[in-house]
């Protein structure tokens, strides 16, 4: 009975090794993609042009994402998740945060074009997975910024008759607005200073 046991657990645990390894190959995948947008943006960026870059065959890469929009979502949703792996500070006001990341931005441009270029994707038709991405990330961080103000509220620094979620919009509209013009004019728009004009209305 022990050696049925025992090959049982056998059985049980073969599976998992190429699984293991399926999940490591794909983030080495994402890994050496977000380098490649973070050094040279996606400009024209085909699956097939993107695999060629990283070496990685067109097969293979299909195997992994389904489609380029897949593959651009996962890369940025990688690029986020390498970022708020990072330790949150408390009692940081709304525009002072999307500062901060719009900082830590600037040292990634391709980054950012690549957000832009989801963002536009969004509003197309036939790009239902961007546009569910896209909306489920303005949420996320509209919320966020909704608490921050409701808390510079509660503590008398923001004025209470301004509502919380109009300003939150108004913070990412400025925000993504002038990453966008920094992109394309980076000597002239300078975004953490345009944004500390909004902070006299929202201090944090």
């Amino acid at each position: 009975m022990a050696d049925s046991a025992d090959d049982a657990e056998v059985e049980l645990r073969t599976p998992v090794r190429p699984y293991r390894k399926g999940v490591e190959r794909r983030q080495q995948i994402l890994d050496r993609a977000i380098e490649l947008f973070a050094e040279h943006g996606v400009d024209g960026a085909s699956m097939r042009s993107v695999g060629d870059a990283i070496g990685v065959s067109h097969t293979a890469l299909r195997h992994y994402f389904a489609s380029r929009d897949e593959l651009l979502i996962e890369v940025y949703r990688a690029h986020e998740q390498q970022v708020e792996g990072e330790p949150e500070e408390d009692g940081v006001g709304a525009v002072e945060d999307i500062a901060r990341s719009a900082d830590r931005n600037r040292e990634v441009p391709g980054l950012v074009q690549l957000y832009s270029t989801l963002t536009a994707d969004a509003l197309q038709q036939q790009h239902t997975a961007t546009r569910e991405f896209i909306d489920e990330r303005f949420r996320r961080v509209r919320e966020d910024l909704v608490r921050r103000i409701r808390e510079s509220q509660a503590a008398g620094r923001t004025p209470a008759d301004i509502d919380a979620t109009d300003a939150a919009s108004l913070v990412i509209a400025a925000s993504d607005g002038l990453q966008v013009q920094w992109l394309l004019d980076p000597e002239t728009v300078d975004v953490r200073r345009s944004l500390e004009l909004l902070e006299r209305f929202l201090p944090g």
